[in-house]
């Protein structure tokens, strides 16, 4: 199905790997002129030319950036949005996550840090990005959160904290963009086959295995397929959305 968005512009940030980069994959593979950061220089140019051979449209840009600040993700957008020629159509916000840490251990800094990159960086990109669409009449915002946030991880207290923060933005946002023609989305991905699992997992990839349902870990590229679908011309209507990805390891009905 052609999803309509061939010749858009969009910014994937810490799109240079996993799922960010399954995203950056989908969404050029549907001829969007994409831009993505990371803070590797070999790395991201490895993931820009690896982009380049899936492209059905311009050759993907590849910009170094941190966007763990607001300051970070705000020169991201802007510098994306140059090197595209022209204001975003489509805006995937992503950060690293925080390093583990449960009540006990985790301090206020570590919340400090964590809402810092995994949720005020997010809303800078958005108050960079969003102005342009809504004067276009047209966007697509999708912000790549965790299952935390609608299913606290225990370990992962400072991502949870800062995921749920996100995510009330992101539905605030939803609808107050809503009538302009900007869709705003969140996915919750669960466990994905990741350099970020593989490092938490650890030995324990049997046990966290043996809780999803499908008994098998997420794949960036279907990952990537599941948001390309999000910004399709056709998902004009779904805005707001919390969508978890997770092989149904989330149980609660809503």
């Amino acid at each position: 199905m052609d999803l309509g968005i061939g010749g858009k512009r969009a910014a994937i940030a810490a799109g240079s790997a996993g799922l960010g980069y399954g995203v950056a994959a989908a969404l050029a593979a549907e001829g969007v002129h994409v831009a993505v950061c990371g803070r590797d220089d070999a790395k991201l140019a490895e993931a820009t030319a690896a982009l380049g051979e899936v492209a059905t449209g311009a050759r993907p840009v590849g910009l170094v950036a941190d966007v763990a600040s607001a300051d970070g993700a705000t020169a991201f957008v802007e510098q994306a949005a140059e090197s595209l020629g022209g204001p975003l159509d489509i805006l995937v916000c992503n950060a690293g996550g925080p390093p583990p840490g449960t009540f006990a251990t985790t301090d206020l800094d570590g919340y400090r840090q964590a809402l810092e990159s995994n949720c005020l960086a997010s809303i800078a990109m958005c108050r960079a990005a969003v102005p342009a669409m809504q004067q276009r009449e047209w966007g697509r915002v999708l912000a790549i959160t965790s299952i935390g946030a609608r299913e606290p991880i225990g370990f992962l207290a400072a991502s949870t904290v800062a995921r749920a923060a996100l995510s009330a933005f992101l539905k605030v946002l939803s609808t107050e963009v809503a009538p302009d023609g900007v869709t705003v989305n969140n996915l919750q991905p669960g466990l994905h086959e990741t350099d970020r699992v593989e490092s938490l997992a650890g030995d324990q990839a049997a046990a966290l295995l043996a809780d999803i349902p499908a008994r098998e870990f997420g794949d960036a590229a279907d990952f990537g397929a599941m948001a390309a679908a999000l910004c399709a011309e056709q998902a004009r209507f779904t805005t707001g959305v919390g969508l978890h990805i997770d092989g149904g390891a989330y149980r609660g009905l809503q």
